[in-house]
This record gives structure tokens, C-alpha cells and sequence, in this order.
């Protein structure tokens, strides 16, 4: 079973921008990407902390599954 990798906000932030969301704003410690894609806008929000529990890098994770293939994804947020 792999095991889900600890990340910051930052790593987060730079792996979901390779996927083409961009940083629209921030409120507190708090940024919102976005992206759109076949008329569809696609918004996640990411705390910008240095290490984040991995509770919520799971949370994450299957937010950003709704949007971009798991298999893709898990390569970023899993080590093997």
C-alpha cells in the first residue's frame, strides 16, 4: 500500500499549477487556485502551511481527483 507523502502548502500549490490551475487569491493563509476547463471552473482551496497534517493532504488529494485522473495525481501525493 503506498504511503501518503507530507507536504507543505507551497509543494501543493506548485504540483496542482502543473496541472493547470493558477493562484487566483488569498484570504488569511489561505490560497485559492483555479481552473478552467471545458466551460467548467474548478476552484480548490490550500492552506500555504509548512508541513500539513495528512489528513488533509488526503482531503486534498480527493479534491483535486475530481477534477484530474487519480493516476496522474497519485505520483505527486503518494510514495510507491
Amino acid at each position: 500500500m503506498p504511503k501518503l507523502k507530507i507536504l507543505s502548502g507551497q509543494e501543493i500549490i506548485k504540483i496542482l499549477q502543473s496541472f493547470g490551475f493558477f493562484i487566483v487569491g488569498q484570504k488569511g493563509s489561505h490560497i485559492k487556485l483555479k481552473r478552467v476547463a471545458s466551460s467548467e471552473n474548478q476552484t480548490l482551496t490550500i492552506p500555504n502551511h509548512r508541513d500539513l497534517d495528512k489528513g488533509t493532504v488526503r482531503a486534498i488529494y480527493n479534491q483535486a481527483a475530481r477534477f484530474i485522473s487519480q493516476d496522474e495525481l497519485r505520483k505527486n501525493f503518494y510514495v510507491e
